[in-house]
């Protein structure tokens, strides 16, 4: 069971880090101004938030996170200049639907 049960959120894992992660990087680029249009892409998502929620969920276990102090891990990809990127995991056009969409359920796509 306890196989069952790690499989079963670590979709939700990663979706929470990645929306954070976006957040950060986003919030990151420039005060206030960068603040805003992370929010406006996000739906609503508050940089603040996200940095509280990759601490909870432990994304600088396996990421390089700008703007986050000690998450320099090296396990999955660095997520700088993520909207700078042609593609979201080799597979997605980048645009702001389809992170959303990756982050929602990264297994579907």
């Amino acid at each position: 069971m306890k196989g069952m049960r790690e499989r079963s959120t670590t979709p939700k894992l990663f979706a929470a880090c990645a929306l954070a992660s976006l957040l950060v990087v986003a919030s990151a680029c420039g005060g206030g101004e960068a603040e805003r249009a992370a929010s406006e892409m996000t739906g609503g998502g508050s940089p603040a938030r996200g940095r509280a929620a990759m601490s909870r969920y432990g994304c600088s276990t396996c990421h390089t996170i700008p703007g986050v102090e000690g998450a320099d891990a090296l396990v999955g990809p660095p997520l700088d200049r993520v909207a700078s990127r042609t593609y979201i995991a080799g597979v997605l056009t980048n645009s702001p639907d389809n992170m959303m969409r990756w982050i929602r359920d990264p297994h579907g796509v």
